[in-house]
């Protein structure tokens, strides 16, 4: 019998625990701090509702109806049509991010225990740069970390849906709120936090005619709510057939988003009150908070706080990242669960090894200057995942039959029109656009 969620709550808090991670703590706050603040986040508001919403009912309709995997449930739609490969690509993605993702995620939970004992403030000369520099170019430590990580995912997927994702998501989830509301309202009290605020909500109206801006905050938009992955197929799959798709693909959408703005709030505040640069790019939570940790009153727990939030957020993405490739294996190959994320896992950490060494014994192992992990990111986050999602829009709505389309969706009228106009002429337009602007920028 397939497996099911216990609950509608089970499936949109497991849901959301896919989208929110690194993505929306890390990734969207140096993005933000790159590209101006507020305008950036006028344009990814308008992504997420004008294509996030619509893009996340059609993944979550095809695995419903389909009750299969990320490859399987496109076969059952369109099982004599070339289309039928447009799975793929969703789950080799999943694959490819797993193994990299739990690179940086090792990195959170690094930061985290030094944080927990103290030692992160053992800061070398040349202060946490350095020290950050010297810790992803160790030949061995971040490997253990990366291994870390992958086991406490493993461990979690192969209880099951409901026993072990389902469970994990209902306990991580709201803690994991509490503890950004709880960050973000802190940080709202230093003096000085007003300028973060009027950063991340006072628009530069200069910067909409920026088309780095726009795209940064379309890319953004997109890697946040994790379109092109298969999370949602997969999830979808797991649905009972009573179980209803807009409502609780908006609220995944709207959790994933709130909570992406309130972490913002939990660190502009901050960057400004103590004089840091918002646009200090990818080493801003691990170069830059520290020493604004350091600084503020309280800092060192407030920095415990911080990384956990940042491990835990980026554990509940990678159990969603592993159930990718399992449920197509066990799909596919009748491997049993335990089986399957042994494989899917063991794999990964292998696939980990090169991007986790590629600041250090590895550093020579590039195509384009880039380090390793860097590169695989680039490829991924612009190629495959963006031509996946191109595929699911032209999917769902051009070779899908507009009534079928609505049916699976479970929408009707107004709304239905709006949903295919957004799949059908808005969707692929944006993903395509994104995807040769990034291919040619490099």
């Amino acid at each position: 019998m397939r497996e099911q969620w216990g609950s509608q709550a089970g499936f949109i808090l497991a849901a959301v625990g896919s989208a929110v991670g690194l993505g929306n703590i890390w990734r969207f706050a140096y993005a933000a701090g790159e590209n101006g603040g507020g305008a950036f986040l006028l344009v990814y508001l308008f992504v997420v509702l004008t294509l996030g919403v619509p893009l996340v009912v059609a993944e979550i309709a095809i695995g419903k109806h389909g009750r299969a995997d990320g490859v399987t449930a496109f076969e059952r739609l369109a099982p004599d049509s070339a289309w039928r490969r447009v799975g793929w690509l969703g789950v080799a993605g999943s694959a490819l991010i797993l193994a990299y993702y739990s690179v940086i995620a090792g990195w959170a939970l690094r930061y985290f225990f030094a944080a927990a004992r103290g030692t992160l403030w053992d800061r070398p000369p040349g202060g946490f740069a350095e020290g950050f520099s010297a810790f992803i170019a160790h030949p061995i430590e971040p490997l253990g970390w990366h291994a870390a990580m992958m086991a406490l995912s493993m461990a979690v997927v192969v209880a099951g849906v409901a026993r072990g994702i389902e469970r994990a998501c209902l306990w991580l989830m709201p803690m994991l709120a509490l503890i950004v509301v709880a960050l973000a309202g802190f940080a709202l009290t230093l003096p000085g936090s007003s300028g973060g605020v009027a950063f991340l909500f006072g628009p530069t109206w200069s910067a909409l005619l920026d088309p780095r801006v726009i795209l940064a905050a379309m890319g953004q938009a997109f890697f946040s709510i994790g379109l092109g992955m298969a999370v949602y197929i997969t999830y979808g799959g797991y649905l009972r057939p009573e179980q209803r798709i807009p409502g609780p693909a908006a609220a995944i959408v709207a959790c994933d988003t709130t909570f992406a703005i309130i972490a913002g709030l939990a660190i502009f505040p901050a960057v400004f009150a103590f004089g840091g640069n918002p646009a200090a790019g990818a080493e801003l939570a691990f170069i830059t908070l520290p020493d604004i940790f350091l600084a503020m009153p309280g800092g060192r727990a407030v920095a415990i706080a911080f990384f956990f939030l940042l491990s835990a957020a980026a554990l509940t993405s990678m159990i969603s990242l592993i159930e990718v490739p399992v449920a197509a294996l066990m799909q596919r190959a009748g491997l049993r669960r335990r089986v399957a994320v042994l494989a899917v896992g063991g794999a990964a950490l292998l696939g980990g090894v090169p991007p986790a060494l590629g600041y250090g014994p590895l550093a020579w192992l590039n195509v384009t200057g880039r380090p390793l992990l860097e590169e695989v990111d680039h490829v991924v986050s612009n190629l495959i995942l963006p031509l996946a999602g191109f595929g699911l829009a032209l999917f769902f709505g051009w070779v899908l039959p507009a009534g079928t389309a609505l049916e699976l969706a479970g929408i009707r009228g107004v709304a239905g029109a709006l949903l295919l106009c957004a799949i059908r002429y808005l969707a692929p337009a944006f993903i395509l656009g994104l995807m040769l602007f990034r291919l040619a920028s490099g």
